[in-house]
């Protein structure tokens, strides 16, 4: 089998209202897709996460390197692109294009061999992942202590039993809306915290000492992502877990947060940190430093695919025990008219439990009709 054919979409879907992280405002999602065919017939698909129109670029440029060669060897093909553009990609975009690459492939890789990706992983631990539901983003109206609350009780009567908030906003707001979402769910739902590594170290310590109180399962990003002092920092001065790595790459970027003790959760994003092939590597590497593993999901139908996929076969965070503490997905509940709508069968949860796609390759199956809606070029 020979790849005859590396194509890339880039799709964009305006939103009913604009959203915020502590970083900046978004009225718009966008997602880049990679398409890769085979002289037998067999197409395999991947997403890329990051800026849409550059992973595109990297994945258009990488596309020639590919053509003629077997998309079964997976992990060679990965070590050829790296190799070729290590001198000017080690982290970022080129990274984020490599993985989508490697996505598309494992889904050729178990469509080939009739089974799901997670069986080529070595197995599933396990069939439905327990998600948590993302969302709680800042709007451009009303009083963000009212809506936020709202919002997250409404993810509970949903069945979630876990929500994840963001923060960033300043030190004594942030305060008073994990108090008011945490009134809001009641005292056995979880609640992780997100900064999008908006605080240095010092605001990062003042807020994590202020919140401590509602039971914070995670602090996540609360640092520049390149800051591993300022991590280790907060991670010292907090009782709360602190989770970070959605904005590292590859095997060897997460050796030194490990290696640091920078992390109590490490969270690479399957379509950024180098797909399937690399972060099972880094899962493997996590499992050894004894670091928990939740993956980062910021995408449409394909990212959750994948990472259910990867879900499945990680070890609980645990030793072996009664009562085992498992990964958990995490679950976009904002906005997003492409995520489901490419899929022929979304993929949903049942009271906050998701179902690991059991058919060949990555299990899923894109509508072509939707997919030519949302195409911006």
């Amino acid at each position: 089998m020979k790849i005859t054919a590396v194509s890339t979409y880039i799709l964009q879907a305006s939103l009913s209202q604009s959203a915020a992280c502590s970083r900046f405002w978004y009225d718009t999602r966008t997602a880049m897709l990679v398409e890769i065919q085979t002289d037998q017939g067999v197409v395999g698909w991947g997403e890329c996460y990051g800026p849409a129109q550059i992973t595109a670029a990297v994945v258009d440029c990488v596309a020639p390197w590919l053509i003629g060669e077997d998309p079964l060897h997976s992990d060679s093909l990965w070590r050829m692109i790296y190799a070729r553009l290590r001198d000017h990609g080690q982290k970022g975009v080129v990274i984020q294009g490599l993985g989508g690459i490697d996505l598309a492939l494992w889904d050729i890789k178990g469509k080939y061999f009739g089974a799901p990706v997670h069986q080529l992983l070595g197995g599933a631990e396990r069939n439905e992942i327990t998600a948590y539901a993302t969302g709680l983003y800042r709007r451009k109206e009303g009083d963000p202590i009212r809506y936020l609350p709202e919002e997250a009780a409404g993810y509970v009567a949903e069945g979630f039993s876990a929500v994840k908030l963001r923060v960033g906003f300043g030190v004594d707001e942030d305060t008073a809306a994990t108090r008011a979402v945490r009134e809001a769910i009641g005292p056995s739902v979880a609640l992780m915290v997100d900064a999008n590594h908006a605080y240095d170290s010092i605001a990062a310590i003042r807020l994590g000492r202020m919140i401590e109180q509602y039971d914070v399962s995670w602090f996540e990003e609360p640092v520049p992502p390149e800051d591993i002092a300022g991590y280790r920092a907060v991670k010292l001065a907090l009782s709360i877990p602190i989770a970070g790595g959605e904005c590292e790459f590859t095997r060897f970027g997460f050796r030194e947060l490990f290696v640091s003790r920078a992390l109590d959760i490490a969270q690479p994003d399957t379509c950024a940190a180098g797909g399937l092939s690399e972060c099972k590597k880094i899962a493997d590497m996590a499992e050894a430093f004894g670091i928990r593993y939740n993956p980062h999901v910021w995408g449409t139908g394909i990212a959750i695919a994948a990472s259910l996929h990867l879900l499945a076969v990680l070890p609980p965070h645990t030793p072996p025990s009664l009562n085992p503490i498992e990964p958990i997905l995490e679950f976009d509940r904002t906005e997003h008219p492409i995520r489901q709508a490419i899929l022929v069968e979304p993929i949903e949860h049942a009271c906050g439990i998701v179902r690991v796609p059991d058919g060949p390759g990555l299990g899923i199956e894109i509508d072509r009709k939707a997919l030519a809606r949302f195409v911006a070029r």
